[in-house]
């Protein structure tokens, strides 16, 4: 199990709307853990959850860690334990950084869209850029400037010429993805993160405007589980063992080896942060994650035991 780092919530600070940032630094007052563009911690909450936040500082400094978490009502509870049971002064245990949406170097310049909190990545990111004066455009879309996070900062940093703001209550016209998208460049990177639908609408566009896979990369803050997928019964069999182990309906694949003594690390358990990967040597799994990209979920190589399950009777696995 990887090591855990003892923080203090330095800061915590209203942003907009149902949105505080925290400020985490060192408990001892050293520095933390270097992190990279589009980074995340997990958190661990008072309730003995752990949720994933991601890093919206600038990757330079080494004393803080800045999170942006909305309150959201149809949360499992994650966002709620964060608005009302962590405070200023309290220390309280995260993760070393990790990074799932890494920020590829492209001097023919990047395109940035946030939607709503999803905005805490794609600020990093154009801190990073400007930094590095790499040329960028961001689409930053939020329902109204009450709700819209960091407006303050966003305005006064030094690549603020290079934002658009698009508040749904004012525009008169919602944002044309594609014409952003128009005449994809080889060399350009398209970076998306926010809710489902929104991601959803910036990867059609760039779809119908002919972005290759590579250079299109997105961050799911929540899975979307299927109601209408398979939920029927199957086995998993473990390679170093031989041992079977049955996973019954409703039952995950996490679930039914924890129970068997198996432990797999995991966090999310929604398929979106990836820690729970875990290698399929045989069988045809039934993705349901957020993480993989389609052509890794087409290998059938691998897979998120947190939330998919089995299209084949048996999943031998590489534990």
């Amino acid at each position: 199990m990887q090591d855990l780092l003892k923080v203090r919530v330095a800061r915590k600070r209203h942003e907009a709307l149902g949105i505080c940032s925290f400020e985490l630094a060192r408990e001892d007052g050293g520095s933390l853990p270097s992190f990279s563009a589009g980074s995340h911690i997990d958190v661990h909450l008072p309730t003995g959850s752990i949720r994933q936040y991601s890093l919206c500082n600038a990757p330079s400094e080494q004393t803080r860690y800045l999170i942006g978490v909305l309150r959201d009502p149809q949360s499992r509870g994650g966002s709620v334990a964060m608005h009302e049971q962590v405070h200023e002064g309290d220390v309280i245990q995260i993760s070393a950084p990790r990074n799932h949406f890494e920020l590829e170097r492209s001097p023919a310049g990047s395109i940035l869209f946030a939607g709503g909190i999803g905005i805490t990545p794609i600020l990093c990111m154009a801190e990073r850029l400007s930094a590095a004066g790499e040329s960028f455009e961001m689409h930053y879309c939020t329902r109204s400037r009450t709700r819209t996070a960091f407006l303050a900062r966003i305005k006064a940093a030094p690549y603020a010429s290079s934002v658009n703001f698009h508040f749904g209550d004012e525009a008169e016209e919602r944002l044309d993805m594609r014409k952003v998208l128009a005449a994809p460049d080889g060399g350009r990177h398209v970076y998306v993160c926010g809710p489902r639908g929104y991601i959803d609408a910036v990867l059609d566009a760039a779809k119908a405007e002919g972005w290759p896979d590579a250079q299109v990369h997105r961050e799911f803050f929540a899975g979307q589980l299927d109601a209408t997928a398979s939920s029927d019964a199957f086995q998993v069999k473990i390679a170093s063992t031989g041992q079977c182990i049955d996973v019954p309906e409703k039952v995950s694949v996490i679930e039914a080896l924890a129970a068997a003594g198996i432990e797999v690390p995991t966090s999310c358990e929604q398929g979106v942060c990836g820690t729970c990967i875990t290698r399929v040597l045989e069988g045809i799994p039934e993705h349901r994650d957020s993480y993989l990209m389609p052509e890794e979920q087409a290998r059938n190589d691998q897979f998120t035991p947190c939330c998919s399950r089995s299209r084949s009777p048996v999943l031998v696995l590489d534990l």
